[in-house]
């Protein structure tokens, strides 16, 4: 008997650091503020952004490299069906993909070979359409993915999120609706980038504690923008002055927004299931008898660091995870950011549609409404070009209003909305678009109050 409680005082014990250190690590590495060139980041940006500076003048052909791979790969496989493949249950879910994410892949693969050779139609890799995707995106999210998949397993393993999850269901349920896990998403991409939130957020949807509403909801609510690219949309439009007021904009909306766009369709409309069709236990969340939810928590986080058995195994996630969004999201990127982005400059397609806008930019009393409304729902290609036709406007409040729209609106196919389209999370293409539109009316009138305030 004394050896039985020896032994289970020391499974207990290694239990306890098995949550306690690689968790302490995580939040190190992805949720706290480090100051670097200047500028407010985590440990993984500055780590991303040291590999960048390492590989600067490769990274495109290494990434030409990965989405041709890919996209030869995916090929041979769904065509093809090789048995090994099938058989490894990783590389048959990365290779063997339904037609349309083929094709998307394929498309990349063409996309990125001519941008790179720069050969075809100059549109295609001017600086302003693929050859931003391909020479200033791609390699900070090769980058960014490297380090956020292979150390992603800190959070998600060892009992973290368990132990946070329940503290924070009080909060995050009746709000929002969601799990109290989501909120380490959201730090994650506050604090750090978008890209590790959607990340974070479709590795935790695939293992089954995010059902396909809430998985859709927090890749396209909480995958909210860093304060470092806040800053620099801010200084695109001549305000660094009013930092504090803009930031306070962004998050009064983009609370707002958390708040009111999940209860609405396409969001609502998801099927509270996971991915595997089942529903989640009706005593999910419930803390049991003679617990307190702090003791319910650390219970769990137990239980979850007790599943690890070796490094090895979780260095493997790691690899599949990096090697998942290298090879299954990369491509995607290329193809859609830059579709978006020669839509957005060879038509005028986004003008058009800004127009109805009009009306409500007069209403809410914005100077300079027509000039305004072009900006408006070009943000769905990317988000920074907002910011740069803002800057011919005269009226400070109207280029404020634009800044802090633009960073709320949140999806963007230049790189969020692409990121999302390659994940696992169940949205689509029209359904981003509706949430755009959804975003932008909902937090404009709440951007609007806080310029009139401030100006």
């Amino acid at each position: 008997m004394e050896k039985t409680l020896a032994e289970q005082g020391n499974a207990s014990k290694r239990n306890l650091l098995m949550f306690v250190l690689p968790s302490l690590l995580g939040v190190l590495l992805f949720m706290t503020p480090v100051s670097y060139n200047g500028d407010l980041t985590i440990m993984i940006a500055v780590l991303a952004k040291s590999l960048q500076a390492a590989l600067a003048d490769t990274l495109p052909m290494i990434v030409t490299v990965l989405i041709c791979v890919s996209a030869v790969l995916s090929l041979l496989v769904t065509v093809f069906k090789p048995m090994a493949v099938l058989k490894n249950s990783f590389l048959n879910t990365l290779f063997n993909i339904s037609p349309v994410w083929l094709i998307s892949r394929l498309l990349g693969a063409v996309f990125v070979l001519l941008v790179y050779s720069q050969v075809g139609p100059e549109i295609l890799y001017s600086g302003d359409t693929g050859g931003l995707v391909l020479n200033d995106l791609l390699p900070v999210l090769f980058a960014v993915f490297i380090f956020a998949g292979l150390l992603l397993p800190l959070l998600l393993d060892f009992g973290l999120l368990e132990f946070v999850g329940t503290l924070l269901t009080g909060i995050m349920r009746p709000i929002f609706r969601l799990p109290g896990r989501s909120a380490v998403d959201c730090m994650a991409s506050w604090l750090g980038d978008g890209s590790v939130g959607i990340l974070l957020t479709s590795k935790q949807y695939e293992g089954l504690h995010y059902t396909q509403r809430e998985a859709a909801v927090i890749g396209t609510t909480f995958s909210a923008v860093s304060i470092t690219f806040s800053l620099v949309v801010l200084a695109q439009v001549k305000l660094e002055y009013l930092f504090l007021q803009f930031y306070l904009a962004v998050c009064l909306a983009g609370i707002v927004a958390a708040i009111v766009v999940p209860r609405l369709p396409p969001l609502c409309w998801k099927k509270d299931t996971f991915i595997n069709g089942e529903t989640r236990p009706a005593d999910y969340e419930v803390t049991p008898a003679g617990y307190s939810r702090l003791s319910h928590g650390y219970a769990l986080a137990l239980a979850r660091a007790s599943k690890v058995h070796s490094l090895g195994q979780v260095a493997r996630t790691g690899i599949h995870n990096a090697l998942d969004m290298l090879l299954g999201v990369l491509p995607v990127v290329m193809a859609f950011g830059t579709l978006a982005l020669v839509i957005a400059e060879t038509t005028p397609l986004f003008s058009w549609l800004g127009v109805p806008f009009v009306p409500l930019l007069e209403w809410l009393q914005i100077p300079e409404a027509a000039a305004a409304s072009q900006t408006i729902v070009v943000g769905f290609a990317d988000m920074f070009i907002p910011a740069i036709l803002a800057t011919s406007i005269e009226s400070d409040m109207t280029r404020f209003v634009i800044a802090a729209l633009s960073v709320t609106q949140l999806i963007y196919m230049s790189e969020v909305g692409a990121l999302l389209l390659g994940s696992k999370i169940p949205v689509n293409v029209l359904e981003l678009f509706v949430i755009f539109l959804l975003r932008t009316l909902v937090t404009l009138p709440v951007i609007a109050l806080v310029a009139h305030w401030v100006f």
